[in-house]
This record gives structure tokens, C-alpha cells and sequence, in this order.
């Protein structure tokens, strides 16, 4: 997800189309899905169709309704997400494991906000059940497995290992073999993150976790903790339900902390409330963290770098921006900063949206 996110980040162009709508994991619900999606591609067509050229916005909406028609709703989770736009022959959908709120949004960029979201909502990671003699690798979200890894897991010792007695009772030789053996497998669970760059919670012995810690070429990649045990034999779903628990405590301990951020930043005079003045922050790469409550958004215009927020109510120019949050956490990002999303009601007095500067 990671990955993909920051594909769409980066592309910029007219027409960016992004539809947003919950789904339905379970029958009979997801079979209204298909009905939700089309009024979503007809909400976007009567937009298009009063902004741009008439064969211009069909173009488009050709590209919605084919995109739509590969959708099995079967599969549905919490949330379903299109992204389509002509120029960069962009057509993919992501489904998402949270609730959002329906919407179509048209603008120079992507709507990647609720992927961000899900992200920090949602714990992606690896599991990598080792033993010295076969090694798996799983892909889990939450408690949920996502796949197992295949080519060339699992790995098994076929080379790295004693074969005599003398050299058996040697306890450094055997240690070099071991040591071996891991850094094979190091390399190829490194060569699996660099696509998709998510933590690794080993599973294993405790003698093993310390010895693979010794080889690890990105030690910051895995977690400090590890599910104790030699589980190689056990079904991956029984794996991930117990590797869950220590993913999850990491999780809350992470928001927890990106909490204390917030107070120290409030009381230390390096909370931005104005979205003008984080904006120009967030520009001159200053901005460290930005702070949205859940569920809020806001149209906007901007004029000459300036930002004039929207009422609910105002009639929104052709030019106008769908959401100026999601466009500022955007801008963040490629500065290198981040966005926690928090509870209702957690920033009411800044009216739901602010930031904490680097220094």
C-alpha cells in the first residue's frame, strides 16, 4: 500500500479523477455496491461534462465504466477507491480495510488521503517464520493474512549445514554455517521490501532471532520484538493470529507517542493553526507532522499562494479544490513529513486541522 501510495502521489495532471465509496464485505450487501459505484461515475460525468469539451469528459468516464466493470464486489472490504486519468493511462482501483466518506474528486492530483489513512489506520508488515533449516514468508494486515510468499520462499537449507560428525560437534563451524544460511535469506527478504518496504516481525527461537539480528543488512526494518517459538509446520492464518498482539502493541504505542508530539508541540510554540501559515510552512519545508480529525474536509480556493476556505453552502468555481486538507498533507509528504489522522472533537478548537513544525 505504501507503494502505491506513493505512485499516485506524484502524478499531476488535469483530471484526476478519484472516487471514493464504502463497500460492503458480506452478501446481501455488496450487491448494492455496483449500483453505488455507477451513480459515483455519473456524479462524475455530469461534473466533467459542464467543465470540459463533450468528447473529452465521454473519454473519461469510457475509462470509469471499463475500470468499474473489472470490480468484482465479491471481494469488497470497508472501502473501495478508483483512480482514473486519460494523460498518464492511470485505471486502478485499491480496496481499503476502513469506512470513508462517499465522494468524487476532480483536481490536478489524486485523492490519497484515505490511503494514507488506512495505512496509519492498519498495520502492514511481514511475518518471516525461521528455523536453520526452512525459512516462509507472510504477508499479513492486522490479523489478517494478505498472501504467502512465494519464489523463492520457502527456503530451505539444502547447502549451509554440517555434514559430518566432527564437523557437528564444532560449535563455531556450525554457528558460520547458520550465519550463512540467514544472510542468504536476509538478502532475499530484502530483495522482496525493496517493492513493497514494510516491517518484519520475525518468528523463531529466541537463540535464532539474536543470531539473524547479528547478519540483517536493514536491522531498523525488523522489529525489535519476536513471536517466540518454531512454527514452521502451523497454517499462516494460526502464524499471523498470534503475531497480531505484538504488531498491535507497537501500533498504539506509535500513536501514542505522535499524541505527546501534539501536546509538546502546543506547548512548546510550534503548533500552526492557520491554514495560510502551515501552507507556507509546508513549502519551505518546515512542517514535521499534520494534525486532521477524521472525516473532516474542506473545498477551498487558492489565489495567488493564498488560501480562501469554502463554506458548505458557497457555490464552488470550476477551479475550486475539492479538499485543501488533502492537498496540503499531499504537499507534506514530498517534503518528507507526515499526517496523523485523530478522533472527533480531538482539535474543535482549531477548527479540526493543524500542524507541528520541525523546529
Amino acid at each position: 500500500m505504501n507503494k502505491k501510495l506513493n505512485e499516485l502521489k506524484k502524478v499531476t495532471a488535469e483530471n484526476c479523477i478519484t472516487l471514493i465509496l464504502n463497500t460492503h464485505r458480506t452478501l446481501p450487501e455488496n450487491q448494492k455496491d455496483a449500483i453505488v459505484l455507477k451513480n459515483s461515475i455519473k456524479e462524475a460525468e455530469e461534473r466533467l461534462m459542464k467543465s470540459l469539451e463533450k468528447n473529452k469528459a465521454q473519454e473519461i468516464v469510457e475509462h470509469l465504466t471499463k475500470l468499474a466493470a473489472t470490480i468484482d464486489h465479491s471481494h469488497n472490504l470497508e472501502s473501495l477507491i478508483l483512480f482514473v486519468n486519460v494523460e498518464n493511462q492511470i485505471a486502478e482501483f485499491i480496496r481499503l480495510p476502513v469506512a470513508v466518506f462517499d465522494r468524487v474528486i476532480i483536481g490536478d492530483t489524486f485523492a490519497t488521503r484515505d490511503l494514507l489513512r488506512a495505512i496509519h489506520l492498519t498495520s502492514t508488515y511481514y511475518v518471516l517464520v525461521l528455523s536453520q533449516q526452512k525459512v516462509r514468508l507472510i504477508q499479513a494486515m492486522n490479523d489478517d493474512v494478505i498472501r504467502e510468499v512465494g519464489n523463492p520462499f520457502p527456503i530451505e537449507n539444502k547447502e549451509f549445514h554440517t555434514t559430518s560428525a566432527i564437523e557437528g560437534s564444532d560449535a563455531g563451524r556450525k554457528t558460520n554455517l547458520i550465519a550463512e544460511f540467514f544472510n542468504r535469506v536476509d538478502k532475499e527478504v530484502n530483495k522482496i521490501r525493496k517493492e513493497n518496504p514494510l516491517p518484519v516481525l520475525i518468528c523463531t527461537e529466541e537463540g535464532n532471532f539474536h543470531e539473524y539480528l547479528k547478519i540483517a543488512d536493514e536491522q531498523e526494518s525488523i522489529i525489535e520484538n519476536y513471536l517466540n517459538g518454531n512454527r514452521l509446520e502451523e497454517k499462516a492464518d494460526a502464524i499471523v493470529k498470534e503475531a497480531w498482539p505484538i504488531i498491535k502493541e507497537r501500533t498504539e504505542k506509535r500513536n501514542s507517542d505522535l499524541k505527546k508530539e501534539l501536546d509538546q508541540g502546543l506547548g512548546g510554540g510550534r503548533f500552526l493553526s492557520d491554514v495560510n501559515e502551515i501552507r507556507a510552512a509546508i513549502k519551505e519545508g518546515k512542517v514535521q507532522t499534520i494534525f486532521v480529525q477524521k472525516g473532516l474536509f474542506q473545498p477551498a480556493l487558492l489565489s495567488n499562494g493564498s488560501v480562501t476556505l469554502l463554506q458548505e453552502n458557497d457555490e464552488k468555481p470550476k477551479d475550486a479544490i475539492d479538499d485543501i486538507f488533502d492537498e496540503m498533507i499531499e504537499m507534506n509528504m514530498n517534503y518528507g513529513g507526515d499526517a496523523v489522522f485523530l478522533p472527533k472533537g480531538s482539535l474543535n478548537e482549531f477548527n479540526g486541522f493543524g500542524a507541528i513544525t520541525r523546529y
